[in-house]
């Protein structure tokens, strides 16, 4: 895909492929347009994870990736390091250290999924 214009054409062909799941990648283009790829998904019966909780929240049905506000929060601290005079360069390079699970429970049931309760337990956020 090279634009946003190709998405239903994009899953159009995995369903013509006989994908049985999705993976979305992390992608700005993707994530602008999360709503409507977490409709193509649930219309083409495709059970989709993507990597921000956002998507769960339009209607996709899970993710599991970093938590974006803990990485906003961290990258202020080194903003306000380089602003008190820090050098860049020499700021010891930093990795995600908080992820979270989040769950659609409304899209599981329009794909015919059940999720077990074991997995539920482990979510950070379940939408029912």
């Amino acid at each position: 895909m090279r634009s946003g214009a190709e998405l239903e054409g994009a899953f159009a062909a995995a369903v013509r492929d006989s994908v049985q799941a999705v993976d979305v990648p992390e992608a700005p283009l993707l994530l602008i347009r999360r709503a409507e790829i977490a409709e193509l998904a649930t219309n083409m019966r495709l059970p989709a994870i993507y990597t921000f909780r956002e998507y769960v929240q339009s209607g996709g049905l899970m993710s599991y990736g970093s938590d974006l506000p803990d990485l906003y929060r961290r990258a202020a601290t080194y903003v306000d390091k380089i602003l008190k005079g820090a050098k860049p360069g020499e700021l010891p390079l930093q990795t995600a250290e908080k992820f979270e699970l989040a769950v659609n429970l409304k899209t599981a049931k329009a794909l015919g999924l059940t999720i077990s309760e074991a997995f539920l337990v482990r979510a950070d956020e379940v939408i029912e």
